[in-house]
């Protein structure tokens, strides 16, 4: 049995000014601080003699690797990105980088950005271009109705305000 898995398409190339300037702190903390930091832990390891039962080279030359390929990822993601920083020509609808307010059934609340699928985070509610809900929302207007297909079954939402950054 193969362990090949095929690569995840991408997702939308679109990433807003803050989320590049994260990806971009990253990278220049990985190559800049943490890979130096490693590679000397690595090559005092080293110097400690037998390296087939050294556990903190065997685990520095691990995180060699994933730093390593973390940097790959991101250099080539930065690459392929467009920013997404301007205001669109209709700030009346929702569009990449609003935040938008629903409302549900209920009567409660949510406040969403919809950002680039790198920048995903449920915890600060930045929604990804690419899911449902973004999807349903992309060129709604105010007070206009969404309904997205849910793990729980189908539910609306009412657009209840639109902001641009």
């Amino acid at each position: 049995m193969s362990r090949y898995r095929p690569p995840r398409p991408a997702g939308t190339p679109l990433i807003t000014p803050e989320g590049e300037a994260r990806l971009r702190a990253e990278l220049h903390e990985l190559w800049n601080v943490r890979r130096p930091q490693v590679t000397q832990a690595v090559s005092e390891a080293a110097a400690q003699g037998d390296r087939s039962e050294n556990a903190e080279y065997t685990y520095g030359k691990k995180m060699l690797r994933e730093i390593d390929s973390r940097v790959r990822f991101l250099r080539k993601r930065l690459e392929a990105l467009k920013v997404v920083g301007e205001r669109p020509a209709d700030p009346g609808k929702v569009y990449f980088g609003a935040w938008v307010t629903l409302e549900d059934e209920d009567g409660e609340q949510a406040r969403y950005r919809i950002v680039g699928p790198d920048e995903l985070d449920l915890k600060h509610n930045l929604i990804s271009i690419d899911s449902p809900l973004a999807r349903a929302l992309v060129g709604k207007p105010l007070d206009a109705e969404v309904r997205v297909q849910t793990p729980a079954g189908e539910r609306s939402w009412y657009v209840v305000a639109i902001d641009y950054p």
